[in-house]
């Protein structure tokens, strides 16, 4: 399919309903003149907002897990097109025109795009001179209750595909309403800071309209809805990368005393497809198999490739191959004999290591029934250790999350000392949430909110435990040091797509540094 950047992308709005919100009925190619004209078609939309996050996730991990050091491309020996690109990230030298990269940012702003008209339709107007949202006169049928209700979780969603944007690229465009292409040619990069008060403000938003039910109180066709809890995670999270620890205390601290969610008892029921949007779920990525368009890609992806019908039907991909790391309890990896995270999390399939979380029995190929979590109650405790910093509290949170996984808890002997608390939360999270696109995020925020953690020296580490058992098996390998060299604070941020620099010759768009 050919592609077009997003500054010049004017589309019509594809809606697919999925029944874990409201119904199995795809509705698409639904023009504006034609739609918005009522709650229900608005609501329909959003559904179409919520599906959309399905393809960015789609991408997701190459830009995120593969760039840490918990997986690898499949086979450094491979010369296919699709693992070299994996290896160009992997090693820290994607190109500018990385497609890999260009389709995880175009995705993101499509679906920005989608609940751009959302908002427009309902005429909640983002206003970036004093970062505030207003609620203007409409002229569709729609309660301001409802109007709400709609916008709150349609910001949620512009403000978590902003915040993955903003860690992985820096500052980006800023698309808070539909625009022309002819406008479009003037809008460049914005700041960080812009990026980030435009976030805070919809997650504000999203806490401010959103649903306050208890979880045991939420009606059953509302799991997978964005609620306050939701919210005030994310925006907990969004504050703590920021280090404004405080204001992640107080938002963690409701969560953890109100929400009614809590942890399951066993690590697998966590990510069961018979047990999805349970009490540990505070948000996820939702799918749904049967051959309705909603499937998971995942477990066909992530399946070891040549495992044939062994693993799941219609064979594997071998994509997020495991690093041997992981394995290694010296290196960081986990306990194989104790943590039962570490037979659930990850699969050998005649030495494939491959992520076995994210698969599942499916009857067609790529049409998975299993969630992607995006927030878990467990990231909420941790969070809270890592914003409180080393203290019996927070080692009382780690050893909550620590606990179901058969491991032994830790006591004031164990850890002593900020630095011995600062890498039990760092592996504890690795840990805990392998595979789920969470580490890459992780050792970014450390490098602000820990003292001892820093991901330049996390990752050439990985580079050296993993050299000369996968490094240095490339046709012409680089040495350990040129390698290690790609690794710089530059590089911890993903290039601007090539082509939305190429593309418009109304303005110049700075490239990130190092690219």
């Amino acid at each position: 399919m050919k592609k077009y950047s997003f500054l010049f992308f004017i589309a019509i709005i594809a809606i697919t309903g999925c029944n874990k919100i409201i119904d199995v009925y795809p509705t698409s190619y639904l023009y504006d003149q034609s739609y918005y004209r009522n709650v229900a078609e608005v609501d329909k939309a959003l559904i179409g907002c919520y599906n959309g996050m399905q393809k960015a996730l789609y991408n997701e991990w190459e830009v995120t897990e593969l760039r840490s050091d918990n997986t690898l491309m499949g086979s450094p020996t491979s010369g296919s097109s699709d693992n070299r690109e994996f290896s160009d990230l992997d090693m820290f030298m994607p190109a500018p025109s990385h497609s890999g990269v260009y389709d995880y940012w175009l995705n993101n702003y499509y679906n920005i795009y989608n609940i751009n008209k959302v908002m427009y339709n309902l005429a909640v107007n983002y206003h970036p001179e004093n970062g505030t949202i207003t609620y203007d006169s409409i002229q569709i049928p729609v309660t301001m209750a409802d109007r709400k209700r709609i916008a709150a979780q349609a910001s949620f969603i512009r403000a978590y595909h902003y915040f993955n944007l903003v860690r992985l690229f820096g500052g980006v465009f800023e698309i808070h309403q539909p625009v022309t292409p002819q406008a479009a040619k003037y809008i460049n990069r914005s700041t960080v800071e812009q990026n980030y008060t435009f976030i805070i403000t919809d997650l504000q938003n999203a806490i401010e309209n959103g649903s306050t039910n208890n979880y045991t109180s939420i009606n059953i066709n509302d799991f997978g809805r964005v609620n306050v809890w939701a919210a005030k995670a994310m925006l907990a999270k969004v504050y703590l990368t920021l280090n404004r620890k405080a204001e992640a205390i107080t938002l963690l601290q409701d969560v953890m005393t109100n929400s009614g969610y809590g942890l399951q008892a066993t690590y697998a029921n966590v990510f069961s497809t018979t047990n999805e949007m349970n009490a540990e779920i505070l948000f996820a990525v939702r799918y749904k198999s049967g051959k309705v368009g909603l499937g998971s890609p995942f477990p066909n992806l992530f399946a070891p490739s040549g495992s044939g019908q062994a693993i799941v039907n219609g064979d594997g991909k071998g994509y997020n191959f495991v690093a041997r790391e992981l394995l290694r309890k010296t290196q960081g990896g986990y306990d194989s004999v104790l943590d039962v995270r570490y037979k659930y999390n990850i699969g050998n399939y005649f030495s494939k290591l491959y992520p076995k979380k994210h698969i599942a029995n499916v009857i067609y190929e790529n049409d998975g029934e299993n969630d992607w979590p995006v927030i878990r109650y467990a990231d909420v405790l941790l969070m809270m250790a890592e914003a409180q910093g080393f203290s019996p509290n927070s080692t009382s949170l780690i050893n909550q999350v620590r606990l179901r996984t058969g491991l032994v808890a830790y006591t004031a002997s164990t850890i002593n000392s900020v630095a011995t608390f600062e890498k039990a939360l760092s592996d504890e999270r690795r840990w805990e949430f392998a595979f789920e696109n969470q580490r890459w995020f992780d050792l970014v925020r450390f490098k602000t909110t820990l003292t001892t953690i820093d991901p330049i020296v996390v990752l050439k580490n990985h580079f050296s435990n993993m050299y000369s058992s996968y490094y240095s098996q490339y046709p012409q390998p680089l040495s350990l040091p040129d390698l290690q060299n790609f690794i710089t604070d530059q590089r911890l941020l993903l290039p601007i797509p090539q082509r939305e620099i190429d593309i418009n010759t109304t303005i110049v768009i700075a490239q990130n540094p190092g690219y």
